[in-house]
């Protein structure tokens, strides 16, 4: 069953009035939750993404257990690179990590052309069985933006400086822009396969885009982005651009080419809008106050709906992941908190 055109996130995303204020969290299916735990024990995230019947049961615990609007499909921005061979995998308490980094021009035939029904017919699938389960609710595919993925490959590790990655776009633009473009390829090829599958909704990750000015940004990584939204603009569905630290690039990301902007939590959302005129917006509760309790977070929810101010075109989540030691009850009252009081009506009273 495919989700009604009026679903409230759809509806939000579109910048369109909507029943309710949707709610999904970015990691909402992961460590926090103790039933994941349990269910995938020590499977790696990796070796659980290959297996659809797994893959999808990850994803709808948080739908189960918190009732979001929405679901993200279980899975890992470096699964394509890893599925066409380059050799990366995510190691626990470190993150995405290769052995042999990307750094020359030989390393471009490392990252051959995406063909998901051989490379990783796995996603298809898990997209197939989640559509199935979730009825009427929306599916949320993604991948990986150019320069996050980059980032990754060059440094061969989670980096807070990115200096072999700054090297090569200052010192080898050429290798850096065929890089960013052989990845633009693999996200468009991973997208549509989603979409194909089912997914009502797709998210670019960027998160690491807020360690580039916007001058920096404009140049060497804002082409590459807006490539991936070009090439999937045919299919229809809501397309949505996320990035960490990017209050100085907000503009720049909306003209990407998304429909929905991610808001960290740096940034006020009212600020954020006048940003990113025309498009709706995502976010941007600190994922850290939850571990204030309750009436904490209640008061942070409630900022963030005020500064929308019931205006259409508003998606609540975190200004990031859901962190792993978050008390699930309280991401469940959130959810119920801004179903009942989050405006989306654009009345202005």
């Amino acid at each position: 069953m495919a989700p009604r055109p009026d679903h409230p996130f759809l509806q939000a995303c579109r910048g369109l009035p909507a029943e309710h204020v949707p709610v999904w969290f970015m990691r909402q299916a992961g460590r926090s939750l103790p039933e994941y735990n349990q269910l995938k024990g020590d499977v790696s995230i990796l070796d659980a993404v290959e297996q659809p019947e797994l893959a999808a049961e990850l994803t709808m615990q948080p739908v189960r257990r918190y009732g979001v609007d929405a679901a993200i499909f279980y899975s890992d921005i470096v699964v394509p690179a890893r599925a066409i061979g380059f050799g990366i995998d995510i190691v626990a308490g470190v993150g995405p990590v290769a052995e042999q980094p990307f750094r020359t021009e030989e390393d471009l035939e490392r990252l051959p052309v995406l063909v998901p029904e051989e490379h990783s017919p796995y996603i298809a699938e898990t997209v197939r069985i989640l559509v199935d389960e979730l009825g009427d609710r929306p599916l949320i595919g993604f991948a990986g933006a150019p320069f996050t993925v980059a980032s990754y490959l060059i440094e061969g590790r989670p980096s807070r400086t990115y200096e072999h990655t700054k090297r090569m776009m200052f010192a080898e633009p050429e290798l850096f822009a065929a890089l960013l473009d052989r990845l633009a390829d693999i996200a468009i090829a991973s997208l549509r396969d989603q979409i194909t599958a089912g997914a009502s909704a797709v998210q670019l990750f960027d998160s690491w885009a807020g360690a580039l000015s916007p001058p920096v940004y404009e140049r060497h990584v804002l082409p590459h982005s807006r490539k991936v939204f070009d090439a999937i603009a045919d299919l229809d569905v809501p397309r949505i651009h996320f990035g960490v630290g990017t209050g100085e690039i907000l503009g720049l990301m909306g003209d990407a080419g998304a429909d929905v902007v991610g808001i960290d939590w740096r940034v006020p959302l009212d600020v954020a809008r006048t940003r990113v005129p025309g498009k709706a917006v995502q976010g941007n509760l600190d994922p850290a106050v939850t571990f204030a309790g309750w009436d904490a977070t209640r008061d942070a929810v409630d900022d963030v709906l005020a500064r929308n101010g019931g205006r259409p075109g508003h998606v609540f989540n975190l200004g990031h992941g859901v962190l792993p030691n978050t008390d699930p009850d309280i991401l469940a009252r959130v959810v119920d908190h801004v179903h009942e009081h989050g405006r989306a009506d654009g009345a202005t009273a």
